[in-house]
């Protein structure tokens, strides 16, 4: 089984169903930091830096991962921390592309 973090983000056409929360928790355990599940919609993390520089150089790390993978997390930036929210839109809720995009984010 390949690492989420060495897989690709595959479009999604808007047919697919959102995961159910016992997939959902599995792809948990896959990831490096304890990202918080939103009403089985939306994972969140709240990255912390040292500073405000450190957090924008983050962001815009996230920002080129996620123009090659085609999926865009929302970000809020704050002086010291990056909150990062990653849901599929086109779906209502998570698919594996957002454990996919987590996992890629986490190895910053």
């Amino acid at each position: 089984m390949l690492l989420l973090k060495e897989q690709k983000c595959e479009p999604c056409n808007g047919n697919e169903e959102p995961l159910k929360s016992e997939k959902i928790e599995k792809y948990l355990e896959r990831l490096k930091n304890d990202w918080n599940v939103i009403d089985n919609k939306t994972i969140k993390y709240s990255f912390p830096f040292e500073n405000f520089k450190r957090s924008m150089a983050f962001a815009q790390e996230v920002a080129r991962i996620a123009e090659k993978e085609d999926h865009h997390p929302d970000l809020c930036i704050h002086y010291k921390s990056v909150d990062v929210e990653l849901s599929t839109h086109a779906i209502g809720g998570l698919s594996e592309n957002d454990f996919i995009m987590a996992a890629k984010i986490d190895e910053l």
